[in-house]
């Protein structure tokens, strides 16, 4: 019999193993009982009583040798089948050897083991023929015995193997769902932290931007001042609010992350908040039925817009803004982003990384993004997005 790791612990381990033990002492107590059967029905013939004492002996060695048969099934089987050729009553051991090593061993080294057993038996029945049976039935009754037991043997190996691989397969099957699982949430926290910092970023520079009014232009009517506190105040809110919300990402792994999502009729919205932060910015919407256009191309236009009215904002703060979108069913959707070169210090620090990630999000839509410098020195942010018909 193939041994096969038990995967349900040490505690099962335990009892597995205390299983074994008593299976073999009653395996060993079941083949003697056997044995002396064997001895007694055979010396019921008179003829047969001059092989007592030899009956006797071998029926005792065969019985121990049971214990070998189960560490080493294909020598002590064949030491079984040996002693089977003097005496019937090593045939209850070496019958049972010959089932075990067809339950342990492939198949070729079991039939070798079977016929061996076959041959012991028909060299018993030469020279101890049983009473009144003819040689040729007892032959025939020994092949059917080793032929059955050969292939009762090879079928249990082959079913242990096959449950022992679907075992297998399912504890697989389970750590592969659980890992799956884990990958889809770091994924999804990711996806969320990442849009969480795209708004943030967004935030954040309308206050920089409204801050820095406060800052050069302190002689502004009282009504703007406090119109420009206010926004700051209610932009600190929502900020914190907002940051609150990715830390709630980043530590609680059953979130649901139920944060509405933008979509591209939302881009209105976008220009106009950045409008009134004193950007000014040229839209041109040149966009033929947005209402067919994909959820996700329409939120992954609007983080394209967005991230780049925040670069706008941080690196040529007070400069103009000229945004063109264009596109229809069948030829897709295009978005072009200039401004002219910095006139100064950046409002606010840039990590460098929010193009990068732009630029991923924008390749898994299925579309592509260029940004950089013109000739003129000023930027230039143009990404290409699917759009079906």
């Amino acid at each position: 019999m193939q041994e096969f790791p038990d995967q349900d612990g040490p505690g099962v381990l335990c009892v597995g193993a205390r299983w074994n033990r008593w299976a073999t002492v009653v395996a060993v107590l079941a083949i003697g009982g056997f044995t002396a059967a064997t001895i007694v029905g055979r010396q019921a013939d008179g003829a047969e009583r001059p092989w007592l004492v030899l009956d006797i002996v071998v029926g005792v060695v065969a019985t121990g040798l049971v214990l070998a048969v189960g560490r080493w099934p294909a020598s002590g089987t064949l030491l079984l089948a040996g002693l089977a050729a003097l005496s019937p009553a090593a045939t209850p051991a070496s019958t049972s050897g010959t089932l075990t090593v067809a339950q342990r061993r492939p198949l070729l080294t079991a039939v070798l083991i079977a016929a061996a057993g076959t041959a012991g038996h028909l060299v018993q029945g030469l020279w101890r023929p049983i009473g009144n049976l003819p040689f040729l039935w007892f032959a025939v009754l020994d092949v059917a015995v080793h032929a059955a037991f050969l292939g009762w043997g090879q079928w249990t190996q082959a079913r242990r193997q096959v449950l022992h691989s679907l075992r297998e397969r399912a504890v697989r099957a389970e750590t592969e769902q659980g890992r799956r699982v884990a990958e889809a949430r770091t994924l999804e926290r990711t996806r969320i932290a990442r849009e969480m910092h795209d708004v943030l970023a967004h935030r954040l520079s309308l206050l920089a931007t409204y801050a820095g009014a406060l800052e050069y232009r302190p002689d502004s009517s009282p009504v703007k001042l406090a119109q420009a506190a206010g926004v700051i105040r209610t932009g600190v809110h929502q900020a914190l609010d907002e940051l609150r919300e990715v830390i709630n990402v980043l530590r609680d792994e059953d979130v649901d992350g139920g944060r509405p999502q933008p979509t591209f009729q939302d881009l209105g919205e976008l220009v106009a908040e950045s409008r009134q932060a004193g950007t000014a910015i040229a839209y041109d919407d040149r966009v033929d039925d947005s209402t067919t256009l994909p959820p996700a191309t329409g939120r992954t236009a609007y983080r394209v817009v967005l991230e780049g009215l925040t670069n706008a904002r941080k690196h040529a703060a007070g400069r103009p803004v000229t945004l063109t979108v264009t596109g229809q069913p069948g030829e897709g959707l295009r978005i072009e982003l200039t401004n002219p070169g910095s006139n100064g210090a950046s409002l606010t620090p840039g990590s460098g990384t929010g193009l990068v990630g732009l630029t991923e999000r924008v390749q898994l839509a299925g579309g592509s993004l260029n940004h950089g410098k013109r000739p003129d020195g000023g930027f230039r942010l143009e990404a290409s997005l699917p759009w079906p018909s």
